[in-house]
């Protein structure tokens, strides 16, 4: 039995690192080894990670398709992958890829599968897996004791640690038979993101209906602009037609974790806080003494976001 962090796609995503720390931790608590299974990514970009996070062995899974392959392919090649390694515990690193993929491996191989998970721990024999439920406003405990359990890690409530000495690690080329499997679904045109993304901004100005109008909007774009950050919002004013898809910060929008995130205008609903409640420092501007983002916030700013913005602006140009 071993604990299998699983990784796929043209490169190591951002958050891969904290999925290995929580994994290492979890093998450790239960006497059992770390690998580190990729498929379509370099084995050789991928050993100095694994050489850094501990990783006992790095699985390499091999066929020319999974360099480019879609999610019928991707499947079958884990579930192939599982039948010749028997894992105990497989860990993805959550995105909208992996969100799609484990459950359909768990169906294939008889797994049970969690999503939206933040930790891991053995229990009465089973894995006890801490997930996120209703937008972030509750935390459910599910215990897995299926043979293979799998979830999907919410990597930015994690922290990447290293550890102290890198030894070498082992490197093993898994083989698969993928020649059959035939893609049910084909993808003839995909969103390109241009320019930096607010998954990876240190600072994040976002605006809510607060600002009233599309027109005043436009403070939140000036501050973020002065303080070096990205601008975002809240899923109100994406419906609104105020800005685009994606700039939304939220459960069905994108998931940031910035040094700091300054949220004005809005009210901090739930849906809106699971996509930036991992910020070291929420500072909040709401006219409402009462909203819900002042028990987020570590600062708070009781007052009208149309006369507070310009003053943060003046200050931060200053």
């Amino acid at each position: 039995m071993s604990v299998v962090v699983v990784s796929f796609g043209a490169g190591i995503e951002r958050g891969t690192e904290e999925a290995l720390t929580a994994a290492r931790m979890l093998a450790a608590a239960g006497g059992q080894p770390l690998v580190w299974a990729v498929a379509g990514i370099d084995g050789a970009a991928a050993s100095g990670v694994a050489a850094r996070h501990g990783v006992a062995r790095l699985d390499v899974i091999a066929h020319p398709r999974l360099a480019d392959c879609g999610t019928d392919v991707l499947v079958e090649a884990l579930a192939q992958y599982c039948a010749q390694r028997q894992p105990g515990v497989i860990l993805f690193n959550q995105t909208a890829a992996s969100r799609l993929v484990a459950p359909r491996l768990a169906g294939r191989i008889g797994a049970a599968v969690v999503t939206n998970a933040f930790a891991l721990a053995f229990a009465d024999g089973g894995l006890e897996v801490t997930a996120t439920a209703f937008g972030g406003d509750t935390h459910v405990i599910y215990r897995l004791v299926t043979a293979t359990r799998i979830a999907c890690l919410t990597t930015t409530a994690l922290i990447a640690e290293p550890v102290a000495a890198a030894g070498p690690v082992a490197c093993e080329t898994v083989a698969v038979d993928l020649d059959a499997v035939a893609e049910r679904f084909r993808v003839t045109s995909a969103p390109r993101a241009e320019g930096p993304r607010l998954e990876d901004a240190e600072i994040i100005v976002s605006g809510g209906r607060g600002f009233g109008s599309a027109s005043n909007y436009d403070l939140v774009r000036q501050l973020a602009g002065a303080l070096g950050g990205l601008w975002g919002g809240s899923r109100a004013i994406v419906d609104d037609g105020w800005i685009d898809s994606s700039r939304q910060v939220g459960l069905t929008g994108k998931i940031t974790r910035p040094r700091l995130y300054i949220a004005a205008g809005i009210s901090g609903a739930s849906q809106h806080m699971a996509g930036c409640a991992a910020a070291r420092t929420i500072v909040a501007i709401n006219k409402d003494r009462d909203a819900a983002i002042f028990r987020y916030a570590r600062y708070g700013i009781v007052g009208d976001c149309l006369e507070v913005m310009p003053e943060l602006i003046k200050a931060a140009q200053g």
